[in-house]
């Protein structure tokens, strides 16, 4: 009886510390802390996207930017997150702003979740990472890095008005939408 207790005791350590490992571990690997701050100029880039065509932020110039970042395309969260946005696309074309998403996946991966799932907006692909690096939105996984599901409202001067970090996918694009729309009404521009 008491070696099996002593055993268990040394289960449920084992778990707790792996438990708080992997809670530091995201901490440290999501790169929250290194995301550029609301007021500051937003990290210029230019990326393929999903035709393979280069984009750059200064593409938008003049426009709202709602920047993305995402995981991974075709899995569950990423492609809510996807259909959410496409399902309000018309609604941010109203108020002057360009969705844009990034992940690490390959342009030729963007190209077919763009087919498959129906969206009409621009997925870049930043398989050097450096993009996702600049914003605070790496996930290092040691053996494989990903973006982290971190959003960022550019203003029409190219300054990042809005971040979040901590991100539902399935209430995102409501939750910016509504943002969005009381950043422009107290900046007075669309």
């Amino acid at each position: 009886m008491h070696s099996t207790f002593v055993v268990v005791r040394g289960i449920v350590i084992v778990v707790a510390v792996l438990i708080l490992i992997a809670v530091l571990g995201y901490r440290a690997a999501s790169g929250s802390d290194q995301a550029p701050a609301v007021g500051a100029q937003a990290p210029a880039f230019t990326l393929p996207s999903q035709t393979g065509a280069p984009v750059s932020l200064s593409d938008f110039k003049g426009k709202w930017v709602v920047l993305y970042f995402y995981p991974k395309d075709f899995s569950s969260g990423c492609t809510i997150e996807a259909h959410n946005f496409q399902r309000d696309l018309a609604q941010y074309e109203k108020l002057n702003t360009a969705i844009v998403g990034v992940s690490v996946d390959s342009a030729d991966s963007h190209q077919k979740f763009c087919t498959k799932e129906g969206l009409n907006f621009k997925l870049l692909a930043d398989t050097d990472h450096k993009v996702s690096e600049q914003y605070g939105s790496i996930l290092n996984l040691g053996v494989k890095k990903l973006s982290s599901r971190h959003t960022f409202i550019i203003n029409p001067e190219g300054v990042i008005v809005k971040e979040f970090m901590d991100v539902n996918a399935s209430k995102h694009s409501e939750e910016v939408l509504k943002d969005l729309a009381e950043l422009q009404a107290q900046s007075g521009t669309k």
